[in-house]
């Protein structure tokens, strides 16, 4: 009885555990996120995917509309085909111009539009919005993108608070890209190339200087060697002409 009552409470425990976590940590993984694609490193371009789940059990997502930063505008903005949703891309003039490879850009995408041509992100789905972004910029560690998730019951979700470090995360947070230092690839496979090509010249000297030592030593033992015939070829001759003349004697 004792027993069956013990099984009882820890059933119970475990019962409300579980449901504890799955309500906190519903809302974590429930939001409209953004995530690159390898790195996002400052300076460069990087291709990100938004993450859109469907939070409603009796409504689709038929659209999303993701806003890019206007304080940070980038020259590069190009979206992937999303099969069943069409794609519209907003652009805007800008108050300072931007210059890329040299040139000056008078308008960025300030806004990219996905409309479902179907059912869109049925309940317990989600889907993936990838954009090919670039350059990043390079005074910030973060770019805040905010969205807004429209369901097929003309419910309208904006995911537009900015989360702010030190404070507790929004009910409807924005979703935010986090920016890794700049890199310098190019350069850096230079590099790595100009010492190993350095370390092969070493190389390469070390095996010469070593052949060449080979040869010297082949040909000083040459020499020797010839020598010696040399001399024992004289001797022979001279102990052949001695004994000639002993005999004749």
């Amino acid at each position: 009885m004792q027993i069956s009552r013990s099984a009882s409470r820890v059933t119970a425990a475990v019962a409300v555990a579980g449901a504890t976590v799955l309500a906190v940590s519903v809302p974590a993984f429930a939001h409209v996120s953004v995530q690159p694609e390898g790195t996002a490193a400052k300076g460069g371009y990087a291709t990100v995917d938004f993450k859109v789940p469907n939070e409603r059990d009796n409504a689709s997502t038929t659209k999303i509309e993701v806003n890019l930063p206007a304080d940070h505008p980038l020259a590069s903005v190009m979206p992937q085909p999303v099969p069943g949703w069409s794609v519209k891309v907003t652009k805007s003039k800008l108050d300072k111009p931007l210059t890329m490879h040299g040139e000056k850009i008078g308008e960025a995408v300030t806004k990219v539009t996905w409309t479902a041509d179907g059912k869109g992100i049925e309940p317990g789905y989600f889907q993936k919005f990838p954009l090919s972004l670039g350059a990043l910029p390079e005074d910030t560690d973060q770019l805040v993108f905010k969205a807004i998730q429209t369901y097929s019951n003309k419910e309208v979700v904006r995911w537009i608070e900015v989360p702010k470090e030190g404070q507790d995360e929004p009910e409807n947070p924005a979703p935010t890209l986090a920016l890794s230092a700049a890199t310098d690839d190019h350069h850096g496979t230079s590099a790595a190339a100009g010492d190993d090509a350095k370390s092969g010249d070493k190389d390469d000297d070390a095996h010469q200087e070593a052949a060449a030592d080979s040869d010297g030593g082949t040909d000083t033992t040459a020499r020797v060697l010839g020598i010696v015939g040399i001399v024992i070829g004289i001797a022979g001759v001279a102990y052949g002409v001695l004994a000639g003349r002993r005999r004749t004697a």
